[in-house]
């Protein structure tokens, strides 16, 4: 059974208690970034801080100032691009649809940084058993280690005003459609953001005004060479080829597909966005 979080950004109040509270449960390191003039404390998501508060000044169809506050963190695609393009088999999502990543097989491609449609997942610094350091692919993972023990995430047990709610997917878009209506008497333009492009998110908004307006994508979805790769020419490559050939014919053909510096890679709708949110 898929979980969700419900992120409300119409009664967010900015508090960062989401983001201390990621900080400490994971143990995440210190992530100390120079003063850009601006309230938010980094522009996005990292390998080190899993989780950002979205700060941002917004002049509304009435002319009128609103302060937009958003926690940004892994969405947890159904059909995530980060699953479909590692070659390792490093990220895989859970019987309760969470994406994670297992650093001991990650070898730091790239692949899913430069894939993924919502420009989230890093590279930062992972030390392994034995002490050595490595770059490895690092991102939010619902906190996996509380929700396999029947515990909600950190940062829904922090937040305060409920802003931040963990549930069944379906207990989620319930709520989400309650708090909707609700929601529209104040903001007209508010939505539910669960993109049907990656066949839906295990982390959903209720937007007070468009995506666009919160720099999120408003059809985000899995480039196209990701799902032949992973659906097509991996399986039917696994049953034509030798281990060894395979290995060969596995590095070339994700290399050519999904590094962007290549000349191969896919440029459809999805990798576009995510180049726009990497700037």
């Amino acid at each position: 059974m898929a979980y969700a979080k419900l992120v409300d950004v119409t009664i967010c109040t900015g508090c960062r208690g989401c983001m201390v509270a990621c900080k400490n449960w994971n143990d995440l390191p210190v992530d100390t970034r120079d003063y850009q003039g601006s309230y938010q404390s980094h522009d996005k998501p990292n390998g080190k801080t899993w989780n950002v508060l979205q700060m941002k000044e917004y002049e509304n169809q009435s002319g009128g100032f609103e302060w937009l506050f958003r926690h940004q963190a892994c969405m947890h695609c159904e059909e995530a691009a980060c699953v479909k393009v590692c070659p390792e088999v490093a990220i895989t999502t859970t019987d309760m649809g969470n994406v994670v990543i297992d650093q001991e097989k990650c070898v730091g491609c790239t692949y899913c940084v430069q894939n993924c449609p919502f420009g989230i997942v890093e590279l930062a610094e992972y030390v392994n058993a034995d002490g050595e350091k490595a770059e490895r692919a690092q991102k939010c993972d619902m906190c996996n280690d509380r929700i396999h023990e029947g515990l909600e995430p950190a940062c829904a047990v922090t937040c305060p005003l409920d802003a931040i709610v963990f549930g069944t997917k379906e207990e989620m878009l319930e709520l989400a459609k309650e708090r909707l209506e609700e929601a529209k008497l104040t903001y007209p333009d508010a939505q539910i953001y669960d993109p049907p492009g990656v066949d839906g998110t295990n982390m959903i908004y209720l937007l007070a005004h468009p995506p666009e307006v919160y720099d999120l994508p408003p059809n985000p979805k899995v480039p196209t060479s990701a799902v032949v790769w992973k659906d097509y020419a991996q399986p039917l490559g696994k049953a034509l080829l030798g281990v060894t050939t395979m290995a060969v014919f596995t590095g070339f053909i994700t290399n050519k597909l999904f590094n962007k510096e290549g000349h191969g890679h896919d440029t459809e709708e999805g990798g576009e966005i995510n180049e726009e949110t990497k700037q």
